[in-house]
């Protein structure tokens, strides 16, 4: 198939990769981008902290400078949503009521924000997904002195917990699972976490569960009412996949997609160039044996390359063949002076231990330790609390699928 059009539908990290990657690997026709928002690419990790925080300023959240953009060679088209796509005639339809027709297509949606019941009624109800959401918080709890409840523990919900707290306000988050950070961490380190920003003043309530909304605060299940000027939605994301609905692509908690990130039809047959990548994105990792959904920086930023790449490939634009994307998946979250950083996966059931450093926090008031998980004979996940040494250099055990014991010994060497 000629491949003279490629359309990336998606202008955040993973689409702005895509197209960079097309572009470096010498790719000379057209790329179209399609945003939904109205600005250009850029970098969503500060939303919860250094801009929200008041720190930094839009412009330094930019992925890019504006002659980066210019030199890139693509057509933007900002405010544009897509409402549909046909993979047989090759054409993407918009929310404007247009049609482009595309060679090559690489989904890169994202995710958006899960909502409770009539959140959008409220005006004091915030959730933070984009540029225009932080500045909207930020505005509320820049002066210091509101209570501000976060609904999620969260990595989203602690960060914003603990930024609200740096200004000044006085912080409640409720958690509806019994620790913080269960899905991303387990209960045990989740909780070592919690307890990390109770230290630091905030209010933790875990086991909770929300009933509503409430214009006065959030409305517990038994009638409880937990006052609020300020409410922070951050209950996860879903993949934004709805204008998908008719385009026959196998959708399943997002795109699903073999090992080289080609999109599925229903029947589990890949589609001629039709690619996904980032947080819309589900596969199966052969590295880890697991078909895994991943919604963090590092993964969206790779993705975005490796689709391009395998997009190239698959029509004859490069000398490889496509290649599986088999990652270590890494994850780094910022809350007040605590720097969380995870390689690998959690699982319910998996054993964890501490094997360097401890969780209590130390003279200075801060923990350092890493913790290692471990499913079965083997290691699948390192967590480092403030020891970025320690968990980076844990990366090549889990690229080898190091059995315990030799993980183990590896990380005594770190001490």
């Amino acid at each position: 198939m000629d491949l003279n059009r490629v359309v990336i539908v998606g202008a955040s990290l993973a689409g702005l990769r895509a197209a960079e990657t097309l572009r470096n690997e010498g790719f000379d026709g057209e790329v179209v981008i399609v945003g939904a928002e109205q600005h250009r690419p850029y970098d969503r990790p500060p939303l919860s902290k250094k801009l929200l925080a008041g720190e930094w300023e839009p412009d330094r959240i930019h992925l890019r400078q504006p002659d980066s953009f210019d030199e890139l060679d693509v057509e933007w088209r900002f405010g544009l949503a897509a409402a549909g796509l046909d993979t047989d005639a090759r054409v993407l339809h918009l929310t404007d009521g247009t049609d482009l027709a595309f060679d090559g297509c690489i989904i890169a949606t994202g995710a958006a924000c899960r909502r409770l019941p009539e959140q959008s009624r409220f005006g004091h109800v915030h959730e933070v997904r984009t540029l225009d959401d932080s500045m909207r918080l930020r505005s509320e709890i820049a002066e210091g002195g509101r209570h501000v409840v976060v609904i999620g523990a969260g990595f989203i919900g602690l960060e914003v917990a603990a930024t609200a707290k740096q200004l000044g306000n006085e912080v409640t988050v409720l958690e509806g699972g019994p620790a913080p950070l269960m899905r991303g961490l387990g209960a045990e380190m989740g909780a070592a976490i919690g307890s990390l920003h109770e230290a630091r003043g905030v209010t933790l309530r875990c086991g909770v569960s929300v009933d509503r909304l409430h214009d006065d605060g959030v409305l517990l299940a038994g009638g409880e009412l937990i006052e609020a000027d300020v409410v922070v939605v951050g209950i996860g994301v879903v993949p934004a996949t709805a204008w998908l609905g008719d385009s026959g692509l196998q959708i399943r908690d997002g795109v699903v997609c073999d090992e080289t990130l080609n999109a599925l039809d229903a029947d589990g047959t890949t589609v001629t160039g039709v690619y996904a990548a980032g947080d819309v994105l589900r596969w199966p990792n052969p590295l880890f044996d697991e078909e895994m959904r991943v919604e963090h920086w590092t993964n969206a930023a790779e993705q975005g390359a490796a689709a391009a790449k395998n997009l190239l490939a698959a029509n004859g634009r490069s000398a490889e063949a496509p290649q599986a994307y088999a990652p270590v998946p890494f994850f780094w979250s910022d809350q007040f002076d605590i720097r969380v950083q995870f390689l690998g996966r959690v699982h319910e059931d998996d054993e964890v231990a501490v094997v360097l450093g401890s969780t209590e926090p130390g003279e200075d008031g801060v923990a350092k330790f890493m913790a290692l998980y471990r499913s079965g004979d083997r290691v699948h996940g390192a967590l480092g609390v403030n020891a970025p040494r320690w968990v980076m250099k844990m990366r090549g055990q889990l690229m080898e699928q190091a059995s315990w014991d030799d993980a183990l010994a590896h990380a005594a060497t770190l001490a």
